[in-house]
């Protein structure tokens, strides 16, 4: 058994929305239900029943009733959730109109802004009424490629109110990379800023959002906002207008929330881009929200007095599961730039300041401060803290125990896990129960995982494949441009047919309900627990001369992951220190700096499959200690033995 580090007090417990949640299941289905585990053993054999007691609990506003809530939980892709509903996201969100702050941003510069509900309310209304002016209608895809400001959610609302697709990549994301994912949705509209801050500097965004833009003959109308309020010339950028002049002057206008099917596309999310350009992941409104509801009220014990705050940016989906919690009102504190500048205590400071209750980070940033030898709780105020939620990648035991030594005792420590397929979690915490070094405290309601082995047998105490054997709301409703469903059920059912396999090592604990995460089974990268696909490092890195054939992958290190790049070079060609800076000034350039390797290596050759697929699997085991399991599936097995010993040096 892992080390016991906290266990909720009887007030939590019995404060708990989890607990208010049970005591109205009991009433209405006649339980006795009294812990997590027997909620959650109800929540997945009566699926229909769960997720019907939680529309009601959650207080999902729509216009017209659903007829069922599914049609059939074991129908992976392709299950029907609450057919016949009405609604809208943006709506749900924009459901509290008061003056209590809605959002709170800091960025490096220092400068600080507020804003109530009730002015997010007329910001929304104002510029929807722009979009819709220029066209903007149900369907319509609608980018932004921004910085973690209010405009970027202002945007985002605005759009989702008319019934509009949302999709969104950070101004850290490479002009390439983000062309190679949102040119795919073809949007009608582009917003972006004028420049970013990143460690103390000013980075271009526009001209960046101008190259995209160009090659994208969708886009009608670029609208830039002015980070610090003052406006650029935006003449030579053909459609461009200031986000100021676009909003609407008018005032005290009513939204006109479109009503629609709980299964109308809201976001367009990317996968890692893997084996060509990243995946285009379509998720419904109705899914995203009702899911984000149930991990923010009942798996993070949220509340309109809570402020909640995540370093986050808008390409990551923990910025679309934040921004939900404004459906409980709660407070949002956005902070855009590095979390260590100007030092290492700037988040701390920043918490501190606004008083936050939730903080959410991931796994990387604990590594970090813990590495910085920061002592948070001896040197500021954290008396406001309640709760940290961490994500990304796995969290070692030791940094587990660093939060409570270091941080707060008494503080509920939350982590929890899923992906940017289904925009949330299968794995989480709960405030009933108790948490372990090293282990999230167990599998989110309604979410029926079990751990196989490769046979496909459930295990416990051993490492397996997560897996998810029934349907879930937010799963995707299908990939963009996959007209039969070919890439959607590669991604997830070919494994295990008709059950998704999530592509994470881990342990289930018997003894404590618990989940150890060992990291991906597949080859996307998670380094600082943002995905990469190795694809975006090849279509870099491979354009240049020196460089015949590559291959990336993740290889856990210190708490963290880290990235390798393997180089076959072409003939005459060596690897200098000036080749290795010319690979990561390109990646860092073109794609993002989270792209750059900590480490580059030459190799003789980079292994394949018989129809020359590159086999990032069978490398990813060697350095990281597990067994090939697929050498007959190589045209070129023998190359091998040369990653074993790389993985001997790579592993000192």
């Amino acid at each position: 058994m892992g080390k016991l580090l906290w266990e909720p007090s009887r007030g939590i417990i019995k404060n708990s929305n989890m607990t208010a949640f049970i005591d109205e299941v009991n009433k209405q289905y006649n339980k006795k239900i009294t812990n997590y585990e027997e909620l959650y053993d109800w929540s997945v054999t009566a699926l229909n029943d769960f997720w019907a007691s939680f529309w009601d609990y959650a207080g999902i506003k729509a216009t017209k009733d659903y007829d069922f809530v599914v049609d059939d939980p074991e129908k992976m892709p392709g299950a029907r959730w609450f057919s016949g509903a009405k609604l809208n996201y943006a709506e749900n969100l924009l459901r509290y109109r008061d003056d209590r702050p809605a959002l709170i941003f800091k960025g490096e510069t220092q400068k600080t802004s507020r804003m109530s509900y009730a002015e997010l309310y007329d910001h929304v209304a104002r510029l929807a009424k722009s979009l819709r002016q220029i066209g903007v209608q149900p369907g319509d895809r609608v980018a932004a490629y921004m910085p973690n400001t209010m405009e970027t959610i202002i945007c985002m609302l605005a759009a989702t109110s008319i019934g509009a697709t949302w999709s969104s990549c950070a101004t850290d994301v490479g002009q390439e990379a983000a062309y190679d994912r949102l040119s795919q949705i073809e949007p009608k509209i582009l917003f972006t800023a004028d420049k970013y801050f990143y460690k103390g500097k000013s980075f271009e965004a526009l001209a960046k959002a101008a190259g995209i833009a160009e090659r994208m003959p969708s886009v009608q109308k670029i609208i830039v906002a002015s980070y610090l309020g003052e406006k650029v010339d935006i003449s030579h950028v053909p459609n461009a207008i200031h986000y100021e002049d676009f909003l609407s002057e008018e005032k005290g206008l009513e939204i006109q929330f479109e009503q629609m099917p709980f299964d109308h596309p809201l976001y367009i999310m990317f996968s890692s881009g893997t084996t060509g350009k990243p995946k285009c992941m379509v998720q419904g409104a109705g899914g995203i929200l009702i899911n984000h509801l149930k991990e923010l009220i009942l798996h993070s014990d949220l509340k309109r007095e809570d402020i909640i705050f995540y370093i986050t940016t808008c390409s990551w989906m923990m910025w679309n599961w934040m921004v939900s919690a404004l459906a409980v009102g709660s407070t949002l504190v956005l902070y855009d730039g590095n979390p260590g500048y100007p030092d290492s205590g700037a988040m701390w400071q920043l918490i501190q300041d606004e008083k936050v209750t939730f903080f959410g980070c991931s796994a990387s940033y604990i590594n970090f401060i813990s590495s910085e030898g920061l002592k948070p709780g001896a040197d500021y105020d954290l008396s406001a803290l309640k709760q940290i939620s961490q994500t990304g990648s796995p969290l070692s035991a030791e940094g587990f125990a660093y939060v409570y030594d270091h941080v707060k005792k008494n503080l509920w420590f939350n982590s929890i896990s899923g992906g940017t397929d289904i925009n949330g979690c299968f794995c989480a915490g709960n405030p009933l129960s108790p948490v372990y070094a090293g282990q999230l405290q167990g599998p989110a309601l309604a979410m029926k995982i079990n751990v196989y082995d490769q046979a496909g047998n459930p295990v416990s105490d051993q490492q397996g494949e997560l897996v998810c054997e029934a349907a879930a709301p937010s799963m995707p409703l299908y990939f963009w441009n996959d007209p039969d469903g070919r890439k959607y059920r590669e991604a997830y059912f070919d494994v295990y047919p008709g059950v998704w396999r999530h592509g994470d090592y881990v342990i289930r604990h018997s003894d404590t309900g618990g989940f150890t995460f060992y990291g991906r089974s597949d080859s996307v990268l998670k380094p600082s627990g943002v995905r990469i696909g190795t694809a975006e490092i090849y279509n870099q890195v491979e354009n240049l001369d020196e460089i015949e054939d590559s291959l990336a992958i993740g290889q856990y290190w210190h708490g963290d992951q880290r990235v390798l790049l393997f180089v076959k070079l072409a003939g005459g060609i060596s690897l200098t220190e000036d080749l290795k800076q010319k690979i990561k000034k390109t990646l860092r350039e073109k794609a993002s700096p989270r792209h750059v390797p900590a480490v580059i290596m030459e190799a003789p050759d980079i292994p394949r499959t018989l129809n020359m697929k590159k086999v990032e699997s069978a490398v990813t085991n060697i350095i990281n200690g597990r067994p090939v399991t697929n050498r007959d599936a190589l045209a070129n097995p023998e190359c091998l033995n040369f990653y074993e010993s790389a993985a001997k040096e790579l592993n000192r």
